[in-house]
């Protein structure tokens, strides 16, 4: 495992952590048996860095549970969140505190985030809340080591954001194909002058792993054989000095396995021209293919209404780079269409919830009318109100 410092403590941290948001789950919810394996491989492979967050399901509690049966809290840093999409007062900074301690189960935390901060006034206002005061405290007491934030929002208002405060850490999306957005390229190398910057999407949530259009996966094959997509994906994050480590939501032993190598030997400086020439040309096809820029990240559900939104959009951009018959089946099997509880996109109300959680600013509503239009065809709509019909007598 490589290493870069947090310059800030001195802390050497593996350029590969856990993005703990995506643990493989059953029916019961997070695989306890499954989610240890992992975490514990990764510890021994050199891994040091977990992210999560208060609300993402389950997270916290598994991770703490792991940490505390396997006595490991001391050999590794935690990175959790303040989810300020729930902050109603003053008040409910040491009510979410403490229970991500409580969840942890631990007294202190390594990392503690404003979670998902858009723009300059959203931290403004929690400055006219007293939290300056409150992380000072923490401080003081020992129970936050380093404060930052995540960021998703324009490049113009990150760069104010990171002026306007003392952080220790920031964590940004960037990944090959969103090296122009939100805080960019120019973000990175802007914070990376006063603070640690952790990477998140590096995969854009897995689509540059699992989820390319043909064309752009034959274009990396044929420049480097043995490298996988995933591969040149956390290696264009790694090539970078700034960026201090990458977040990878590995949710089987194949994906850590291959990343603990990619991660023994990776280095800043590592790509040459021949390298960018084919990030450049698998880029046009994936452009051109990709439609909706949704990572799944699934801040926008649940739906009121039921609706699969990401799996809606997931199979919008199918279509486009794998098919239309493979965009159809996985839009089918992905909202339900033909059964009893359809998710279909037909359901929107407009009620705008979603958007106000989506991190990418993505129009959702607008985009969804879009999936309706091309993947529900009048055919594919009768068909689902027969099928839907034959199972409901069925029941009878």
């Amino acid at each position: 495992m490589q290493y870069r410092t947090d310059k800030r403590s001195g802390r050497q941290l593996s350029i590969l952590g856990y993005g703990c948001m995506r643990f493989p789950r059953n029916i019961a919810g997070i695989d306890m048996h499954k989610t240890e394996e992992l975490i514990m491989r990764s510890i021994e492979g050199g891994l040091n860095y977990f992210d999560t967050a208060l609300i993402y399901p389950g997270s916290e509690e598994a991770i703490g549970t792991i940490f505390e049966k396997n006595h490991v809290r001391e050999k590794i840093y935690i990175a959790t969140k303040l989810p300020l999409i729930l902050l109603k007062s003053p008040a409910d900074f040491e009510k979410y505190f403490e229970q991500s301690l409580k969840r942890l189960r631990t007294n202190y935390v390594d990392y503690y985030l404003m979670h998902m901060i858009t723009d300059l006034d959203q931290w403004v206002k929690l400055k006219s809340w007293g939290i300056e005061a409150w992380i000072a405290e923490k401080k003081k007491a020992g129970q936050i080591r380093r404060i930052g934030f995540s960021y998703h929002g324009s490049c113009a208002e990150f760069l104010k954001v990171v002026d306007d405060y003392d952080w220790e850490i920031c964590l940004i999306q960037y990944n090959y194909s969103d090296e122009n957005f939100q805080a960019g390229v120019t973000g990175l190398r802007k914070a990376a002058q006063r603070m640690p910057v952790i990477i998140m999407e590096p995969l854009l949530g897995g689509k540059l792993a699992t989820g390319l259009p043909k064309g752009a996966v034959e274009i990396f094959k044929k420049a480097k054989p043995n490298l996988s997509p995933a591969a040149w994906g956390l290696n264009w994050i790694w090539n970078q000095e700034e960026a201090t480590l990458l977040l990878s939501g590995m949710s089987n032993m194949a994906q850590l396995e291959e990343n603990l190598r990619l991660a023994d030997t990776a280095r800043a400086g590592m790509l040459g021209e021949a390298e960018h020439d084919t990030y450049r040309r698998a880029l046009e096809v994936i452009n051109r293919a990709c439609k909706i820029r949704c990572t799944g990240c699934n801040y926008c559900m649940p739906c009121p209404r039921g609706i699969n939104i990401p799996g809606c959009f997931s199979a919008y951009n199918t279509m486009y780079s794998m098919g239309y018959v493979e965009g159809i089946r996985q839009f089918v099997t992905s909202t339900g269409l033909v059964s009893q509880r359809s998710g279909s996109p037909g359901l929107c109300i407009q009620c705008g919830i979603c958007e106000s959680h989506c991190p990418q600013r993505i129009p959702i509503i607008n985009n969804l009318a879009r999936v309706r239009r091309r993947m529900e065809p009048l055919w594919l709509r009768f068909i689902g109100v027969c099928v839907r019909a034959f199972f409901a007598k069925k029941r009878i």
